[in-house]
């Protein structure tokens, strides 16, 4: 039995239609017949019900197709496995990352790619932590840049690449905008803005707010952080967030924080066990490179 007899009884089961499916594989349907009654006859029991030119998978024909799933799956991993080690560089890496990085890091990153693998390709994916773990898990990405993220259903795998420093930021007509840095706990009577609930920076904030022992007024939470960083600007509140790009360009004050060291720390996710196709191992490769040596960059 052939790889291609396979591949003719797949599109056959689910068109459930012969002359469609001869169609559809461009060959011609005497053609198309002779396969699949070989097939049915190497295994030893029909595979489809037959009345008159409608045709139908029996349980048998259902059985068998789990399995030609599997056996064309593995065929194409194996493919694109050996392609990848014959031709490094090549194929498609589905990436996903939180709204963060995508003003500045993402963009920056990618620019230096084609300089080292010209033929790889990208799928991108801008979602928060939560989505992202979701999209992990149903095999809709390869890889993503986030915080460390954890699974209840899967192995994680999750290697760190940089920190982000957190900084306090106020409007710039507040008292405490002439202050170089600040302790957390001094913002403890301020009005708060902050991010959502289920974004993983949130989580981040709330834990260094408890740590300090400030229990915020918050009077707004954001989707993501430019709309946070503009109420603060506005005089709504504070907030504690990473130096995002184009904080400037809004009406407030970073201040560093003192006490305790605020900062989140940034990585590559992805499915340990799963199969990683050769371009997104090197994808992977290529950011612990760039990362952790300076003269990648």
């Amino acid at each position: 039995m052939e790889i291609q007899q396979l591949e003719y009884f797949k599109v056959v089961a689910e068109m459930q239609h012969m002359t469609h499916a001869a169609e559809r594989l461009n060959i011609s349907q005497p053609a198309l017949s002779k396969s699949i009654s070989n097939i049915e006859q190497e295994i030893g029991v029909p595979l489809f019900d037959r009345q008159g030119r409608s045709i139908s998978l029996n349980r048998y024909g259902k059985l068998f197709l789990e399995s030609v799933d599997s056996i064309l799956n593995e065929f194409q991993k194996a493919k694109e496995e050996i392609g990848g080690l014959v031709k490094p560089g090549y194929g498609v890496v589905a990436l996903g990352f939180i709204h963060s990085l995508g003003m500045e890091v993402v963009p920056e990153l990618l620019a230096h790619i084609p300089e080292k693998y010209p033929n790889m390709k990208f799928t991108l994916t801008q979602a928060s932590s939560y989505n992202l773990l979701k999209w992990l898990e149903e095999g809709n990405i390869d890889l993503c840049l986030s915080q460390r993220i954890q699974s209840k259903i899967i192995d994680i795998q999750w290697e760190e690449l940089w920190n982000e420093e957190l900084y306090v930021i106020v409007p710039k007509n507040h008292r405490f905008a002439n202050r170089e840095s600040i302790r957390l706990e001094e913002i403890k009577d301020e009005r708060f803005i902050s991010i959502k609930p289920g974004n993983a920076l949130r989580k981040i904030v709330d834990y260094f707010l408890e740590q300090a022992g400030v229990t915020t007024n918050t009077t707004f939470a954001g989707e993501e952080m430019h709309t946070v960083a503009g109420f603060v600007g506005a005089g709504l509140g504070v907030s504690l967030i990473p130096d995002i790009k184009g904080l400037k360009e809004y009406n407030v004050k970073k201040i560093r924080v003192s006490e305790p060291i605020c900062e989140r720390k940034i990585g590559i996710a992805w499915v340990g066990g799963r199969y990683l196709s050769p371009a997104a191992t090197q994808f992977k490769n290529y950011l612990l490179e760039y990362f952790t040596d300076p003269t990648q960059k």
